[in-house]
């Protein structure tokens, strides 16, 4: 019996602008990401109005409204995990990753393999504009602001070493930029180390380390950025380099197969950089591939 997807819209932009990214679960959804058997769409979780002023306590745009949205998605979240779903939250930015990740911290201990062009691991002083989606992997280890590296006195929502960054090219940038740096206890490979062994054999020793440890499971998080800007140039922040669309497919293909990936989201590809919707259809394709291999219940 093939496992059922619950397919959660999140289009909230609180930690970035509203660019675009907003659309990006009508797009994939209207792609075709629910023609498969068992998939649902459990709902979407509207987020408060954007304010475009930084709040001068933290440091970061929207704080006050991302902890909100990030209880609300967490419900949402919730409800498909205790019904036995697999949720496919589609964003948005990616401070919905926190939500994200506090459904699952209400549960215990899990992991996350991050896939992402960009480590986003600022603290609010060397983030230029104050974006929590620049910030959202320091918020959910603990580091940042406590309103949001707190949420529901829960915090932080994944220890160091349950946490796999992988393909990111951002080192030169954001050391530039004054980024704090990565923690050591933190499993770090970047663009080359995928590329050093193959992008399966990555996922497959990424998945690996997730699943050595205590953690119950893995929470999976799409950034469309990780992709070559060659192939996925619909993205705000956009680098040189990337995955191509094969090997994502293989990463996402390994990571997904294993009954311990407890969920997935996606976030910032931008409709309104793919007029044609060309990239959204390969994105799509994308997914389902990965999403295929995932266990029957």
């Amino acid at each position: 019996m093939r496992e059922e997807l619950a397919v959660i819209e999140a289009p909230s932009v609180l930690g970035l602008r509203p660019s675009g990214v907003e659309d990006l679960p009508t797009a994939l959804i209207g792609a075709g990401l629910l023609d498969r058997p068992g998939a649902l769409r459990a709902g979407r979780v509207e987020p408060p109005a954007y304010d475009p002023r930084r709040d001068p306590g933290t440091g970061v745009l929207n704080a006050a409204g991302i902890a909100r949205y990030s209880v609300e998605l967490a419900d949402a979240v919730g409800r498909a995990l205790d019904a036995g779903r697999f949720p496919v939250v589609l964003g948005g930015d990616c401070s919905i990753l926190l939500g994200n990740l506090l459904a699952l911290r209400r549960r215990g201990r899990y992991g996350l393999l991050f896939l992402d062009g960009h480590t986003d691991f600022y603290q609010p002083s060397a983030e230029p504009t104050g974006e929590a989606a620049s910030m959202e992997l320091a918020l959910a280890t603990g580091r940042g602001p406590r309103l949001l590296a707190d949420l529901e006195g829960r915090g932080p929502l994944l220890r160091d070493e349950d946490v796999v960054a992988f393909g990111f090219r951002d080192a030169a940038e954001s050391a530039g930029a004054g980024m704090q740096p990565l923690p050591d206890g933190l499993y770090a490979v970047d663009l080359d180390g995928v590329r050093a062994v193959g992008a399966a054999a990555a996922a497959r020793r990424a998945v690996y380390r997730l699943t050595g440890g205590s953690a119950a499971g893995y929470w999976v998080h799409l950034d469309a950025d990780v992709l070559d800007d060659a192939v996925m140039p619909a993205v705000d922040y956009r680098l040189p380099g990337g995955l191509a669309w094969a090997e994502l497919e293989a990463v996402l293909r390994v990571a997904l197969a294993d009954e311990r990936a407890v969920g997935l989201d996606v976030t910032v590809f931008n409709p309104r950089l793919d007029p044609g919707g060309t990239i959204a259809a390969r994105l799509t394709e994308c997914l389902r591939r990965g999403l295929s291999t995932r266990p029957g219940r």
